[in-house]
């Protein structure tokens, strides 16, 4: 499909913004079927005022837990439910080798 830039207005601003013809192939391509609704300025606004977007970048929430294998007192960035064992980074690692 031959793509070829759209004029859009943001959502949050007002303001016109090109959704170039690129962006529209690597929208299609990541399976996006929605165009955007704000322009590049008011999107990173958007994820710092939300801690940095989809995959983090803010600070994450950490719990405090003892070690289920060497006994240590760290934290976690989940919270346990109390059904599995919880390990510090060190005992981790060696479950996982």
């Amino acid at each position: 499909m031959e793509f070829t830039d759209k004029e859009l207005t943001c959502q949050d601003c007002g303001t016109t913004f090109i959704f170039t013809a690129d962006d529209q192939s690597y929208h299609e391509q990541k399976g996006f079927s929605n165009e955007p609704k704000r322009c590049a300025p008011c999107r990173q606004q958007r994820r710092s005022q939300q801690g940095g977007g989809r995959f983090g970048g803010g600070e994450r929430t950490q719990y405090p837990v003892v070690c289920s294998e060497c006994g240590v007192d760290t934290t976690v960035p989940f919270r346990p439910r109390g059904d599995r064992p919880v390990y510090c980074s060190d005992c981790f690692s060696k479950q996982r080798a």
